[in-house]
Parts: structure tokens; sequence; C-alpha cells
């Protein structure tokens, strides 16, 4: 979830119709974190290579949920974990009507019953980027040749990455993550994902 992000959508007409009712949503709850437009759509697009299970730590409103929804074909399924209740039921609420999506109340770790994952974004925890926030084990979690994505870093152009003027050690874990092949992708001059495909 990006600071800001729900704002990012003001100036965007032609979104899937998914994601314009979650933004609606996340307005009116005056939610202000949900997915940026630039990681909406290239969560749409690693979506649409999805055949198993999509994964989500982090649905906040569902705006990004509502982007890998609309990507996804038919027959895959999606499942989303957000922490705070309300929120949680409000984004069970907009996917009532699509049974391939499963919106989960708790922490992250409660994803790990559903999988493994073909895609697996991690939005809400699993990033290892807080203190006392875990990283998600991709070994465990991601189908082989599966994919994680950990996004909100800010871009880099140093080795290794700094930001704020320290070393990013959660963008090296993933970037040099021996389970993993990674590489940093720069969506916008302020914003960049790390995007990890399991080895084996």
């Amino acid at each position: 979830m990006t600071e800001r992000g729900t704002n990012a959508y003001k100036q965007l007409s032609e979104v899937p119709p998914p994601v314009a009712r979650a933004v609606r949503a996340a307005r009116t709850a005056g939610f202000a974190y949900s997915c940026r437009p630039e990681q909406g759509r290239l969560l749409h697009a690693l979506a649409g290579g999805a055949t198993g299970t999509i994964a989500e730590t982090g649905t906040g409103c569902g705006v990004g949920l509502a982007w890998l929804a609309a990507g996804a074909g038919p027959g895959v399924r999606l499942v989303s974990v957000e922490r705070d209740a309300g929120r949680a039921a409000l984004a069970a609420g907009l996917f009532a009507d699509d049974a391939r999506v499963t919106v989960l109340h708790g922490e992250w770790p409660a994803i790990a019953a559903h999988g493994p994952f073909d895609l697996l974004v991690l939005d809400g925890g699993g990033q290892g980027k807080t203190p006392g926030d875990t990283p998600a084990d991709p070994r465990a979690l991601l189908a082989p040749h599966g994919t994680v994505v950990i996004d909100d870093f800010t871009p880099s152009t140093t080795w290794p990455p700094r930001h704020e003027g320290a070393v990013d050690h959660a963008r090296v874990h993933w970037l040099t993550h021996p389970a993993l092949r990674a590489t940093e992708l720069r969506l916008a001059p302020d914003l960049a994902t790390v995007i990890g495909t399991r080895r084996d």
C-alpha cells in the first residue's frame, strides 16, 4: 500500500470496473494507502499468467486485489488477507459476487494455508521492511517457478541499494535471495518493485 495511492486515481477514468469500485470504496472510507495505478497495471499483467492461486497480503480496501482479479483467468483463485477487520469486511463485500476471491481477516501468515501460490504479492506483511516483520519464505509459499512481488520501494541506483541514507536491507534480502531469480523494476520516478521467480 502506498501513501496517497488512492489519490493517484483522481485523473484516471479508464481502469477495470472492479478497480473503479474499489477506489470509490477507499475514498468513501477515507483510506489513502491504496495500490498505485503503476503497480496495479503490473499486477494486472502478472495475474494473467497465473493458473492456480494468487495471494496478497494487505488487502486495504481492495484496490490491488481488484487489479489482480481483473487480470486473472476464470479458473484462478485469489486469496487476500487484511489485519483490519473493517477493511477486510469492506473488501469482502466488494468481491461477494466473485467466487474466485476470498478475503481473510487476520495477520499475513494466514495465507499460508491456501498455498502454494503462482503469484504472491507482499503488500501488507511478509516484506521484512519493518522490525518484527519476518520476510515470507518463497520456498514454502510459492509453487515451482511461482512469482513473488514486493512493492513500495524508492528507486536506487547504487549497490547495495540505499533508502534514507542507509542500506535497504529488505531490498537486499529479496534481490539476493538464493531461492529466487529477482530484479527491481522502476515503475515511476519515485516507485520501484522487486519481482522474484522461484528457481525450482
